[in-house]
């Protein structure tokens, strides 16, 4: 299948998945909500959203392999590979907050060609594959031209468990804070890079992050023309657990602060 067709489907598969998460919400109990570890939630809403996305992606390309969050899949060296979040933002979720988010990557043979992050509270999916621009709702949309971040609003994240390097990256934040036009804390990193896709953010930094709340959200920055990298500046933001993302503007400018301060 081409890639437009392959895409075509997973958007599809992605609005009906997040029927399936917004009618749940609305009888959902804090009571349903497990413990994988210290501030971090799971529900049955995840596990049974991401078993719909591994169920719905195998009969689109049904010799692929997957890395999900909860562990519903796996692989073994398959040429393609999905990379699954059914539910970015669960804390959000389980307080009936927005944002939360669907996040789907595809990989083949180790590199993203697919990227496809649906936010349910407002009911917008953004998505791009390989060869295309990026779209939300089937408008185009692309990164800011702000030159440095005194012109930009910077979004970023922290960790819920993972504190040993909290003080540094409260640093940064006292900074961007004291020069841009704000930073926001919303709780979803797919979320927030799919706005940085689309110029809502200028751009994003975060540490603790795994390959299933980025794979997706990256690809989207960088087909809409922005750059991404860890906090070296070299290319492991995937598996590496520190991002930053932007336009090239704004992300040299994250990554001379965070190098300075972390």
């Amino acid at each position: 299948m081409e890639l437009n067709t392959i895409g075509n489907k997973v958007i599809k598969l992605t609005k009906k998945v997040g029927a399936f998460i917004n009618n749940e919400r609305k009888n959902f109990s804090i009571s349903d909500v497990e413990n994988k570890g210290l501030h971090d939630f799971v529900s049955y809403v995840d596990k049974q959203a991401e078993q719909k996305l591994v169920d719905g992606l195998k009969e689109i390309i049904p010799e692929s392999g997957f890395i999900t969050e909860e562990k519903t899949a796996g692989h073994s060296n398959e040429e393609y590979i999905w990379i699954i979040d059914p539910l970015d933002g669960t804390t959000n979720f389980i307080h009936n907050l927005t944002p939360h988010a669907i996040s789907i990557a595809l990989q083949h043979k180790s590199n993203t060609i697919m990227g496809v992050i649906y936010e349910l509270g407002a009911d917008e999916i953004f998505y791009s594959w390989q060869g295309t621009p990026v779209f939300c709702n089937q408008k185009q949309i692309r990164v800011t031209g702000a030159k440095n971040i005194s012109h930009g609003l910077i979004a970023t994240g922290f960790h819920i468990n993972d504190f040993n390097r909290l003080q540094n990256h409260l640093k940064v934040v006292e900074h961007v804070v004291k020069n841009s036009h704000g930073i926001r804390r919303h709780g979803s990193a797919a979320t927030d890079l799919a706005y940085v896709a689309a110029g809502r953010f200028d751009g994003f930094f975060e540490y603790g992050l795994s390959v299933w709340d980025v794979a997706a959200g990256a690809f989207l920055v960088k087909q809409a023309g922005g750059k991404v990298s860890d906090y070296s500046g070299g290319g492991n933001y995937l598996y590496g657990r520190e991002i930053i993302a932007g336009n090239f503007g704004i992300f040299n400018n994250l990554l001379e602060i965070i190098n300075k301060t972390m």
